[in-house]
């Protein structure tokens, strides 16, 4: 995935098949919002700027944007495992059981990565907070874009994983994420609280 082009990777999106789909699209807004951030605090560079900031803003944001893609890989992989376990036989009492232990195991599979995003997004979202009253104010709109995309990286994701714990037989595994769907809602009142402030600043 990360090599295709953005028109390849829609062609794909656009396609009759199971991945990628909403997963990996919540995983790719976690990764804008990490490299508009990155942009953000390298324009932010000079003697009127806090440069162990935007260091460490350009260090997390550019690990991050990487995290963000493996995670929209690892999401279509796992979507994989899940079609793969639905098409399992259940002629017998006996296939049917293992095929549902299987999608289980699949679904739990599958909301992993989108877990993971929406913990991506919260980290993206304190980054966000960081960077927008100390960065480069003539770039400023672009911290609240990058809100944005991580407010829909977060609340994508959460979609996703709530999707996929309807189906997940583990009760242990089932809370986890819902713990996790739920931190969506936090990074998305965040992200609007920065989105606010910036607009607040480009209308003075």
């Amino acid at each position: 995935m990360r090599d295709d082009t953005i028109a390849a990777f829609l062609d794909q999106l656009a396609a009759r098949v199971p991945a990628p789909g909403g997963g990996a699209t919540a995983a790719l807004h976690a990764a804008q919002a990490a490299a508009l951030l990155a942009m953000v605090a390298r324009y932010s560079d000079g003697a009127k700027y806090d440069a162990g900031l935007m260091n460490r803003i350009v260090s997390e944001a550019d690990e991050l944007r990487e995290d963000a893609l493996a995670l929209a890989e690892a999401d279509a992989n796992a979507f994989g495992a899940v079609a793969e376990a639905y098409r399992l036989p259940r002629t017998t009492g006996q296939e049917t059981s293992a095929r549902s232990a299987a999608i289980s195991s699949a679904l739990a599979g599958a909301a992993r990565p989108p877990a993971d995003v929406v913990r991506t997004a919260l980290l993206l979202i304190s980054l966000a907070e960081d960077l927008w009253p100390a960065g480069n104010r003539t770039v400023i709109a672009d911290v609240a874009a990058a809100a944005e995309a991580a407010r829909a990286a977060a609340l994508t994701a959460r979609l996703i994983i709530e999707v996929n714990v309807k189906g997940i037989t583990d009760p242990v595994l089932a809370e986890e994420f819902g713990a996790a769907a739920a931190v969506a809602g936090t990074v998305a009142e965040r992200a609007d609280a920065i989105v606010a402030a910036v607009r607040a600043e480009i209308a003075r």
